[in-house]
């Protein structure tokens, strides 16, 4: 079958098996062939072969019409799978198989996909480098030596070296869209809510959500129409779009790299008709630091054991806690099941006071600029080397891992909005990824506009 699968979409992939260019089955077995190439990126947690060509052979044969017909889609290991395992990629879940799929998955499958495998990930998706203790660091495809971001990382380097065309990830502070800009990649975070989040190991139901990776933004919006059901708007011109620049904090000490990558980005969109309109949101981060962090640490510790009473009966919270590998994720969870923890009135306070001040705030400057979305670089700096799971270096000096990479993914989560990175151009290095923020509810139209930004940006 001569399918490029390193650059074939979900859309032309599915397109070829309806038109004859190949079987659904001869699709799976290049697809498994090309794991097999790229296993020692250990993107991929659970994967069987012979499995994924079975399967393939009857979603399209159960569900010939259905959008997905015949193609595997690569879940992060998290979201519940009767196929294969839903470890979470932490130590006490290992092997653990649900009775019932998560929601998500289920309108996968009426839409005629199927689970090719499961991807590796942050344990407990706790962090965003994906150097996982239990289950061994997953590797940035562009250079093995490197971290591919997290807490979703198995599925963006699955994406990104072209083992699958369509991925599930989750994003909590920037899980799909911190991986996507570190490997190159479409990485969509849709508003809190928008997809069902049933199934899912949980770290906070406040801002969890179910999120995508792709090589394409038409991938993205077909996965939303299948997921929600809404037509994906068609798309847009750039003329007359609004980009509000939020200078301060999301452009402060960029890596080079990425500050010339950005600039490069903006100015061929500015050249496609966007108006590019310099904003200020100083007033929502004195809000934004006290809730992000307290809210998920307060969260983790209740909605777990949730999880694992419904899911996971057998396996108790403290014998989870106690199969814990990584001392970063340890030391989170660790952190609440004592005097440290955040007290009641921090959260309620985070709930009724600086949850409705940052929205009052992003919605104010979004109607007095009349904007369409914000833009700014995904993440401040290029990947790092494994290891370096506290400190990284960025401009001479030794900053905080998990701070840094998730300074400018971490608000979309705090007032529920919908988030986009795409691939900035580059011709040399490491990938760059610049994220397009919309309103809380704006899916549609983000996706309109990011098709748009899409086309401008590869030519």
């Amino acid at each position: 079958m001569a399918l490029d699968l390193e650059r074939l979409d979900a859309v032309g992939a599915v397109a070829a098996i309806r038109e004859g260019g190949g079987s659904a089955g001869d699709y799976a077995a290049a697809l498994a062939e090309r794991a097999a190439r790229h296993a020692g990126l250990n993107a991929l947690q659970s994967f069987d072969a012979a499995q994924c060509i079975r399967e393939a052979e009857e979603a399209v044969a159960a569900t010939p019409d259905g959008a997905l017909a015949g193609l595997p889609i690569v879940v992060k290991d998290n979201i519940n799978t009767t196929t294969y395992p839903t470890s979470g990629g932490t130590g006490a879940l290992l092997g653990h198989r649900p009775a019932t799929e998560a929601g998500i998955v289920r309108r996968i499958r009426a839409a005629g996909g199927f689970v090719g495998a499961k991807s590796g990930m942050h344990e407990l998706a706790f962090g965003i480098t994906s150097n996982n203790a239990v289950t061994g660091p997953v590797r940035n495809p562009h250079d093995q030596a490197l971290i591919p971001g997290g807490s979703s990382g198995g599925t963006a380097a699955a994406i990104a070296a072209g083992i699958f065309p369509l991925g599930l990830g989750t994003d909590t502070g920037g899980s799909c869209r911190i991986p996507a800009s570190l490997c190159g990649t479409v990485g969509f975070r849709p508003s809190t809510g928008r997809y069902p989040g049933d199934g899912v190991v949980p770290i906070s139901h406040t801002l969890d959500t179910v999120g995508s990776f792709a090589r394409s933004v038409a991938d993205i919006a077909l996965l939303d129409r299948v997921v929600t059901g809404q037509a994906a708007e068609p798309r847009r011109s750039l003329s007359g779009v609004r980009l509000g620049l939020p200078k301060s904090r999301f452009y402060d000490n960029l890596d080079p790299a990425v500050e010339t990558a950005t600039q490069a980005a903006l100015t061929r969109l500015e050249a496609a008709g966007a108006t590019l309109v310099d904003i200020s949101l100083q007033d929502i981060w004195a809000h934004a630091e006290a809730f992000s962090i307290p809210v998920g640490l307060f969260e983790v510790v209740r909605d777990l054991p949730g999880y694992l009473a419904e899911h996971a009966p057998g396996i108790s919270f403290d014998a989870l806690v106690d199969g814990i590998g990584s001392p970063d994720v340890k030391g989170f969870i660790a952190s609440q099941l004592g005097g440290d923890a955040i007290p009641v009135q921090a959260y309620d306070e985070a709930m009724t006071v600086h949850r409705p001040a940052m929205l009052r705030i992003y919605n104010r400057v979004f109607a007095n600029n009349a904007l369409d979305a914000i833009v700014f670089p995904t993440t401040p700096l290029t990947a790092r080397p494994i290891g370096e799971d506290e400190t990284v270096e960025l401009n001479g000096a030794r900053v905080p891992t998990f701070a840094t990479y998730i300074r400018n993914t971490d608000l979309a989560p705090n007032i529920g909005a919908p988030g986009i990175s795409l691939p900035c151009p580059v011709s040399s290095g490491l990938p760059v990824g610049i994220e397009f923020d919309a309103l809380p509810g704006g899916d549609l139209s983000l996706l309109a506009l990011a098709r748009a930004a899409e086309h401008v940006l590869a030519q």
